[in-house]
């Protein structure tokens, strides 16, 4: 098929990505031009021959650990080989879910950009350059130079940085695009998000009172208190020491949209609640998940908007 979104996982966001394919398809009325696919790096065993070995990111030499929550973000650069470099893909994280129709960004004009998307916020859109490759529109044809395993490589000989490739600064910037910021709303949920990022963290809904298993920035640019900090943290105590936990989400409509769909995903038999259990038991899903469901009111009947006026003021 010339149109597919890819959503990119590991093993523990596979619950986010699964309920993120779900929205997908919930929301569109042209699911027959287009499809789905998920992106886990379990399926590609050159993940686990670097574990361990040392990879440049943002100046600095850290340790390649596939358990990271975030192990699988350069699989996000995958979608032109997989569809043999033809084509148009949106490449999501397993984090994003979708509000209304995809095909409205799969199919718009991109004014013969190779790439569109939306920049990152605050600093690091306006400082670094850094764009958000969280959500990206693609025309694989333009994109014949991305190699993923190649690139990957060139990481661990230092003659790549991860936050330079990650933040498409090593694209010629005439190529990318800018759509609008519905389309990967960072934790801001209105009637006019197009698709939902839950991009903080700490406060994804799913992962409520679970220890934090994802990495903290560092970068050798920052001379801040907080980067020596958590540099002499990681150095003296591990990676993960200290993080705390994850914390409830302060919107309490995303944490209903996402245990909306996931609710639907369990009564469509595309989700058990033993697989929930499993997640669950393996500290991937907030262990008080069931009882989340309990309480979690139905969405509205799509495509109406998961915000229209039924759920708005849901308590």
């Amino acid at each position: 098929m010339n149109h597919t979104v890819f959503i990119q996982t590991n093993h523990k966001q596979i619950t986010g990505a699964i309920v993120a394919e779900y929205a997908l398809r919930r929301y569109s009325v042209n699911n027959d031009k287009f499809d789905v696919r998920i992106i886990h790096i379990k399926d590609h065993p050159w993940f686990d021959d670097h574990e361990g070995r040392l990879y440049l990111r943002d100046g600095l030499k850290r340790a390649w650990l596939n358990d990271d929550l975030q192990s699988f973000t350069l699989t996000r650069f995958m979608p032109p080989e997989l569809m043999g470099y033809q084509g148009r893909a949106v490449v999501i994280d397993p984090d994003v879910f979708a509000a209304s129709d995809i095909w409205d960004l799969l199919s718009r004009d991109m004014q013969g950009k190779a790439i569109m998307c939306r920049s990152r916020s605050g600093t690091k859109g306006f400082r670094d350059r850094c764009m958000a490759t969280s959500v990206m529109l693609l025309d694989c044809g333009k994109l014949t130079h991305w190699k993923v395993r190649e690139q990957f490589e060139a990481m661990f000989e230092f003659k790549r940085d991860y936050m330079d490739w990650i933040c498409l600064r090593t694209e010629d910037r005439d190529t990318i695009g800018l759509f609008e910021k519905e389309w990967n709303d960072f934790d801001k949920f209105t009637p006019k998000t197009r698709m939902l990022h839950t991009t903080k963290r700490k406060t994804q809904p799913w992962k409520t009172g679970l220890p934090v298993d994802w990495r903290p920035k560092e970068s050798s640019r920052s001379i801040s208190p907080y980067n020596w900090f958590t540099r002499a943290r990681r150095q003296l105590f591990g990676e993960y020491a200290f993080l705390g936990k994850y914390k409830e989400h302060p919107d309490r409509n995303q944490e209903h949209f996402f245990f909306g769909l996931l609710k639907e995903c369990v009564d469509q038999g595309i989700i058990s609640a033993d697989f929930i259990r499993e997640q669950m038991a393996r500290n991937h899903v907030r262990h008080d998940a069931f009882e989340v469901l309990e309480r979690t009111p139905d969405l509205p009947q799509a495509p109406a908007h998961p915000l229209s006026a039924s759920t708005r003021n849901a308590a």
